[in-house]
């Protein structure tokens, strides 16, 4: 088959996400200038450069992680491994501003070395960042989508000696997880489904 995106596709439900896949998640740590925390997953994320490393996270809307990161201009990326895809699943419910997702979702906040928002402690590796540039990309008719793409420098690396195999990051002990489309998820050898939960229930 073939379709173009703006004519629809003409099947139970759009494929697009589960064509670019897997994709890594990006759990966003932030702090606001307010000192509010936020947690949340971002499956629209991933390295762009080794020298300096990198990495950016996408939101689809002005959400807290990237107001947070504009007003701080900080972030950590926490690793999410299979033993926290549950609690990462959790901590992306549409909680109002104010819930700590920390909390919401069990997990322990520790500090960061460089920067202010707490890191996962329970990840496997975290990479703490200084935001870089944010920006909102464009469509083909110059028009700005409703994305706002956030970049930011790695500053400082923090990994959990018990995923070090050989002194080699092990992705398969630490399960990495990954978003595939609809709503599955992946490790290195599973695949798994999680239906992300509502507020209101």
């Amino acid at each position: 088959m073939f379709y173009e995106p703006s004519d629809g596709h003409g099947l139970p439900h759009d494929p697009f996400k589960a064509l670019v896949s897997p994709r890594p998640i990006g759990w966003i740590s932030t702090v606001g200038k307010d000192g509010a925390v936020n947690l949340a997953p971002y499956s629209f994320f991933n390295a762009l450069s080794g020298k300096p490393p990198l990495v950016w996270f996408s939101s689809e809307g002005q959400k807290d992680s990237a107001t947070f990161a504009d007003e701080t201009r900080e972030f950590v990326a926490n690793i999410v491994g299979r033993d926290l895809a549950e609690r990462m699943n959790r901590s992306s419910v549409n909680a109002p501003r104010g819930v700590n997702e920390f909390g919401y979702a069990g997990l322990t906040p520790a500090p960061s070395r460089l920067i202010v928002p707490p890191r996962v402690a329970e990840a496997p590796a975290a990479l703490e960042c200084k935001v870089t540039e944010i920006f909102r990309p464009k469509g083909l008719d110059g028009q700005e989508t409703g994305a706002i793409v956030v970049i930011g420098e790695v500053v400082g690396v923090h990994i959990d000696e018990a995923y070090l195999t050989a002194g080699l990051f092990d992705v398969v002990k630490a399960g990495n997880v990954s978003r595939l489309g609809y709503m599955d998820y992946s490790t290195i050898d599973a695949v798994f489904s999680m239906r992300r939960p509502r507020w209101e229930d």
